[in-house]
């Protein structure tokens, strides 16, 4: 088992023992945080555009936009690294400079980039941990925007500068703003595993309380059925 899996596995038996003493997901996980729209956004286009978000495990950030509207399709993978090293064993070593990420399409006319900015920042993850989430160590869980143009590069270095000013986290943002140089989709079984999986006590633990954070505190953006890969691919 990876050092990564077995993380997992800690957390699934973790999250087993809280239930058993009657600790609920919702008071276990980390809460939402609510954070401004960015100031500055892109203007609204006609053409499908990607975005790429990497917060810790893919598994619940795929979850998070795949309830939100106007985005057509999520997949987890990995972006960061080189196609070799891309595989879900190998990235959970650590040395591959990937990091578990989660390429969005999205309709600009139904949703913005910024408004998906703003999800990833207050419902996704947490952006002030440091090569982590939870309980998931090391760089491939690292928060990062992985941008496809400058003025997506604009608007997430914008929108960082302006959350840090306001200091809506305790703590400064260390999300990284990089270029895109590659997005590899993960294995199979890793894709819409927060709906395949709903019981499974780490999405449980972990997970389905982002769901329950975007639907309160996005209700205008939120979608109760999940655009799913196979569904996207289909």
């Amino acid at each position: 088992m990876s050092t990564s899996s077995h993380r997992r596995s800690l957390a699934a038996l973790l999250a087993a023992t809280l239930f058993s003493l009657g600790v609920c997901a919702a008071d276990a996980a980390e809460d939402a945080v609510v954070i401004p729209p960015p100031a500055i956004d892109e203007e609204a286009s006609s053409a499908t555009e990607t975005a790429i978000f990497a917060g810790g495990c893919f598994w619940g950030v795929q979850g998070v936009f795949q309830h939100v509207k106007g985005v057509e399709s999520a997949v987890s993978g990995y972006a960061g690294g080189d196609a070799k090293t891309a595989q879900y064993e190998t990235v959970s070593t650590g040395s591959t400079g990937h990091a578990e990420s989660v390429q969005v399409k999205f309709d600009p006319k139904q949703v913005s980039y910024g408004k998906l900015l703003q999800i990833f920042f207050s419902v996704a993850h947490n952006p002030t941990q440091l090569n982590f989430q939870g309980p998931d160590q090391g760089t491939q869980y690292r928060s990062a925007v992985f941008v496809a143009d400058p003025q997506q590069r604009k608007v997430a270095e914008s929108y960082i500068s302006q959350l840090d000013k306001a200091h809506v986290f305790p703590q400064p943002i260390v999300t990284k703003v990089s270029e895109t140089t590659g997005f590899y989709p993960a294995e199979a079984y890793h894709q819409d595993f927060l709906t395949l999986n709903p019981t499974y006590p780490y999405i449980v633990y972990n997970d389905m309380p982002k769901i329950e954070n975007l639907k309160s505190l996005f209700p205008a953006d939120y979608r109760g059925k999940p655009v799913l890969v196979l569904k996207a691919k289909g």
